[in-house]
């Protein structure tokens, strides 16, 4: 008698966590090595977080000792990539306030919104069109420039489906970068100060560095290495740069829904709710209402950063060297052409706001 696949008993939900077990050890002792690492000063100085050190760690094991182990390990690290990613967005809320947009004003949320819509705009267009690239590369790579780095890709992935390896190579093109406008920045403000070229002071500077370089950790860098107070305003304007993942992430989604699906014309994608944002937003509000002991909120903040670190070592322990030589040098170049917008258009943007708005 023949037994169907669909007459098997389903796995309990005890035998589902212990087949996740070996996974989520593995991307877990990643994320562990990664932020054991972060705190040391060369990498601190240089703007590399956890969250990077976790997706080196992941491609390294993923390209020499983890195909070994994937036959166990492989349902840990699907769920890390999957649901820990998720669960660390919504907790990421936790980082910023709604009182944030109040302390940069009209003009800071004008500015961030301008440069978002119009570094991801230059993107999609310059991707696909000039590099040849596909959209859910192009698509990706625009979401770390335009908004906040490694985690904007992985929160973009489940909208744009994109494959490991794009998502890699997006967060790879943020941290080259990122890194090198940690160093740019500074120098282009010093030699400004010396020339005169344009009257810019700290807190300009830093609106401007927060509204334009890609990560939170590079945003600090680049303002300390000006001043604390220049660090403090770009602090805050990234943070409401952040706080707009969400309605970018719901929008993004009607976006993509209207155009349809490829290979079938006429035809209208479903509409992919990024619950997670929404619950990045609730708690952000919640975060707003200080309800919360800071001892909660400072252990909830280091839960995150373990479970967006999982996802990353997650990424990266299943995206292979040769995707990644097979992306070639197109997505750099976009990353590359993203970096001169973000430099000549964001400070562009920013002058063209304070001027219109004083």
């Amino acid at each position: 008698m023949n037994t169907s696949a669909a007459a098997l008993p389903s796995p309990t939900t005890a035998q589902r966590w212990r087949g996740r077990l070996p996974g989520l050890l593995l991307t877990g002792a990643v994320a562990a090595a990664a932020m054991g690492l972060a705190p040391l000063p060369w990498l601190q100085a240089h703007g590399i977080s956890a969250l990077t050190l976790a997706i080196v760690l992941g491609i390294a094991l993923g390209n020499t000792l983890y195909p070994r182990l994937a036959v166990h390990a492989g349902a840990g690290v699907g769920f890390s990539k999957h649901w820990l990613l998720r669960a660390g967005i919504v907790l990421y809320g936790l980082r910023l306030t709604f009182q944030d947009i109040g302390q940069v004003g009209i003009s800071g949320v004008l500015i961030d919104a301008l440069v978002l819509t119009s570094t991801f705009a230059l993107a999609w267009w310059a991707g696909t069109r000039w590099f040849g690239l596909e959209k859910e590369s192009a698509l990706l790579i625009g979401a770390g420039s335009s908004i906040c780095g490694a985690a904007a890709v992985m929160a973009a992935e489940p909208v744009v489906r994109g494959r490991a390896e794009q998502v890699t190579v997006a967060v790879s093109t943020v941290v080259v970068f990122g890194t090198l406008a940690m160093f740019v920045y500074p120098l282009l403000y010093q030699l400004n100060q010396a020339h005169g070229w344009i009257p810019m002071s700290a807190q300009v500077y830093g609106v401007i560095t927060g509204s334009t370089v890609h990560e939170v950790a590079q945003v600090v860098a680049a303002g300390r290495a000006v001043s604390a107070a220049a660090a403090d305003t770009a602090v805050i304007a990234k943070m409401v740069r952040v706080m707009m993942l969400a309605p970018f992430l719901i929008g993004l989604s009607m976006l993509l829904a209207r155009r349809g699906t490829p290979g079938a014309p006429g035809q209208r994608a479903r509409i992919v709710v990024p619950w997670f944002a929404f619950g990045f937003v609730a708690v952000a509000g919640l975060t707003s209402l200080q309800v919360l002991p800071a001892a909660i909120v400072s252990a909830a903040i280091d839960l995150d950063t373990v479970l967006l670190a999982m996802a990353m070592a997650a990424l990266g322990l299943t995206t292979h060297a040769s995707a990644l030589r097979k992306a070639g040098m197109k997505p750099l170049l976009l990353a590359l052409l993203l970096f001169g917008w973000l430099l000549a258009g964001g400070l562009g943007i920013n002058l063209g706001v304070h001027a219109l708005l004083g």
